[in-house]
């Protein structure tokens, strides 16, 4: 994310190289900042229901971040102004929280958290339906988060990068076709490196041949984040300078763990 254009740092994370490689230790101290994120999206899955505005969602994600004592990755983050990231319906990423936005029956929310522990960052996000949403809605939700699964499992040592981005894209694939529809795959975003800062090497595309990109070893962290779309892939930036939302203004899901590349293969740090 970067305010006036968050498409500036998919390009610095496009031509930087350079991958940062954590020992086991620090792994361990990324899941016990990834555990802090997991706990706080669960707070906030239990308390974004008819009625809550996305503002009162992003004071009730602070506090619990401090409470366990962390630090919100997002709040300040070239200036963008809250704890975490609330996507409503034709929102993909970066939508900002709002006393003014009340969530309605049928509502479809993405909800994306980061949260800095003793230096070392952790990054999710999880897609939740607000009362009771189209049957369409769950499926495309459902479908993202199977492309996330499917990305993490490709995140074992001897591999390439795009293995990720490939396993990705099939799975998305593969879901609109078992339901007959078709999803738009976000391309102009994607996940990324993490660790000492929240958006390090590599850039990671959701979509891709495999084979391609750095080979993936012990120590590495990705950010795995798929963003499908019920109709067309192409988005736009509003004047907000972060808010992305699909050009044709259908609905969208976003999912995302942060992951590291071990021995005995991926490694959600994400987690309670």
């Amino acid at each position: 994310m970067t305010r006036g254009g968050v498409r500036a740092v998919v390009r610095r994370l496009r031509g930087r190289g350079g991958i940062e490689l954590k020992s086991p230790g620090e792994i361990e101290a990324m899941r016990a900042a990834g555990a802090v994120v997991a706990r706080t999206l669960r707070l906030l899955k239990e308390h974004a229901r008819v009625g809550v505005s996305t503002g009162e969602l992003d004071e009730l994600a602070e506090q619990s971040i401090r409470d366990a004592g962390a630090v919100p990755s997002f709040k300040g983050y070239h200036g963008f102004p809250a704890s975490i990231c609330s996507s409503v319906n034709e929102q993909v990423v970066h939508g900002i929280p709002s006393r003014e936005q009340v969530l309605a029956e049928g509502d479809l929310l993405s909800l994306d958290c980061g949260a800095i522990l003793e230096g070392w960052h952790g990054d999710a996000a999880v897609t939740v339906p607000i009362g009771a949403v189209a049957e369409a809605d769950n499926r495309l939700s459902a479908a993202c988060r199977a492309a996330l699964e499917a990305g993490i499992d490709a995140v074992r040592p001897g591999g390439r990068l795009t293995d990720i981005s490939h396993a990705v894209e099939s799975a998305a694939l593969a879901a609109a076709a078992e339901h007959g529809t078709s999803y738009g795959i976000v391309a102009d975003y994607g996940g990324h490196g993490i660790g000492t800062a929240m958006h390090m090497d590599p850039f990671l595309p959701n979509v891709g041949r495999p084979g391609r990109g750095p080979r993936l070893v012990p120590g590495m962290a990705l950010a795995v984040e798929p963003m499908l779309t019920a109709g067309s892939e192409k988005t736009e930036e509003l004047d907000d300078g972060w808010t992305v939302v699909t050009v044709d203004r259908s609905r969208a899901a976003h999912w995302e763990h942060s992951v590291a590349v071990t021995e005995d293969g991926p490694l959600v740090l994400t987690l309670e």
